[in-house]
């Protein structure tokens, strides 16, 4: 089914103005002021994911804690300097740079269920100050949201419960939005994808693979989960959608949930999702080890390279929610590559939601070898193939933890200098020592007691934290 591209909604209104006005530029007559997105409405109402019959991950149906005020606070190794707390509902951050020498500027962009918001963190880093918007309440999900540097382009990522929508019958797309002036973000299209919780930049941003959520009812009855559908963006006004999707067969040969995409240093796509995670290659001629010959990679047809499904005894699920490989200029980051290789690692967030803390998702560390041969390709559920796990770490039990939560899944992590700084929703976020990855070793966290830690961020010497009910920390490392 080729989704049909919308023509562009015009700008979207600036600044604090009206919500109805907001939405209808968005998304035209159709919604009326949005309710919250659906996924928390459930969490609030005590359902699970599986009502949206995406087995434990429908989008981030984490459970609620108790009321923060009977909640105390852990801090080690870090401190908090600034943040801003009017970006409350922050799900992802980026950062980017303008002008150079003495007039440079640096821009943090933060994005939630409001939308889109600057803060040029150029003068003081530690307090952003707010200098430009987009209005877009209601919106869901722009996690992990992706952008073009050099063209100073913002692509965020509609999933089919945004609002108000839901996964059976919801809309979802890509805004594409030129942010060349940070005081007067627009709005330059819209486009219909067929999938729409995570998109990624690929090929220097000229095209975007988007993945997940749960599937719509008109998608086969045989499939788990969305894949990934590529947009080409090199013309950003006229985005085209590639009517085939990519990653199908992710979960043992069966079409399951694709949900987000890093692309490592050496260019490769790493696709995570139900099943596990699988790299491609996206550009170049490689030797496909499915296919058995040697071909090109493109965006839209590229080759299997390595990966494949995570060991079910070291995990508490198969849903793997992002991951990261230390290759080529990145390889010093992680675990030392004269020992483990350069590349020769994933670091893979599983995330999952089950009875009690210590069966939530989980770091997991994982070695790629023997997965250079398209096994990832061939599993079947009769003859699984599975990566070896060389280490785990989870938060229950450990040092700045809560015994209370019950909300204490792993989520997205940053990485540098052998220290992985991850977030926990609110059991906060924890910085862990990787360098021995059989081992891994908290070294610092900091858990407020309100926490929603989704997403952290190395930038200069801070930690920049998008959480999602405090809006952003910036947190200074203190540890050596």
């Amino acid at each position: 089914m080729l989704p049909r591209t919308t023509k562009p909604a015009g700008r979207l209104i600036q600044g604090g103005v009206a919500v109805a006005a907001s939405v209808a530029l968005l998304a035209g007559s159709a919604w009326a002021c949005p309710p919250e997105p659906e996924n928390q409405t459930a969490q609030a109402a005590g359902k699970t994911a599986q009502a949206e019959g995406a087995g434990g991950h429908a989008g981030h149906f984490h459970r609620a804690d108790a009321a923060a005020t009977e909640k105390s606070e852990a801090v080690k190794g870090v401190r908090r300097v600034g943040g801003v707390s009017d970006a409350k509902g922050a799900i992802s951050l980026m950062f980017m740079d303008y002008g150079h020498g003495r007039h440079k500027r640096t821009i943090m962009y933060a994005t939630g269920d409001f939308g889109l918001k600057a803060y040029d963190i150029t003068a003081d880093p530690k307090v952003p100050k707010l200098v430009g918007q987009l209005n877009m309440p209601g919106m869901w999900e722009t996690e992990d949201t992706d952008f073009d540097p050099k063209r100073k382009i913002i692509y965020l990522s509609r999933d089919p419960r945004a609002f108000g929508g839901n996964t059976r019958t919801g809309e979802s797309g890509i805004y594409v939005v030129d942010a060349s002036k940070p005081e007067s973000l627009r709005q330059i299209t819209y486009v219909k994808v067929p999938a729409g919780h995570t998109t990624t930049c690929v090929n220097d941003c000229r095209y975007l693979w988007t993945g997940g959520p749960a599937k719509a009812d008109w998608m086969p009855a045989d499939w788990g989960g969305r894949p990934v559908w590529v947009t080409d963006v090199r013309n950003p006004a006229k985005p085209k959608v590639h009517k085939d999707p990519i990653d199908t067969g992710r979960n043992d040969g069966k079409t399951d949930y694709t949900h987000d995409i890093q692309v490592d240093s050496n260019g490769v796509a790493w696709a995570s999702g139900r099943g596990g995670v699988r790299g491609y290659y996206t550009t170049g001629r490689h030797y496909d080890p499915v296919a058995k010959k040697w071909r090109r990679a493109t965006a839209v047809d590229p080759v299997p390279y390595a990966g494949g499904g995570l060991d079910e005894a070291t995990t508490n699920s198969t849903f793997m929610h992002n991951s990261y490989r230390a290759v080529g200029r990145t390889r010093n980051q992680a675990a030392d590559p004269r020992r483990w290789g350069n590349g020769k690692l994933l670091y893979v967030t599983e995330e999952t939601f089950n009875d009690g803390c210590a069966n939530d998702g989980l770091l997991v560390i994982a070695s790629l070898e023997g997965s250079y041969g398209g096994e990832g390709w061939r599993s079947t559920p009769e003859e699984k193939f599975r990566l070896h796990t060389v280490g785990t770490w989870g938060v229950a039990g450990k040092e700045g933890s809560d015994p209370t939560s019950t909300d204490c899944s792993a989520h997205y992590f940053d990485v540098r200098d052998g220290v992985i700084v991850q977030s926990f929703y609110s059991q906060g976020t924890r910085f862990l020592d990787v360098r021995d990855p059989t081992n891994p070793r908290q070294i610092a966290y900091y858990r407020p007691a309100d926490a929603a830690s989704w997403q952290p961020y190395w930038h200069g010497k801070y930690v920049y934290v998008a959480d999602n009910t405090r809006g952003v920390d910036v947190l200074e490392p203190t540890f050596h």
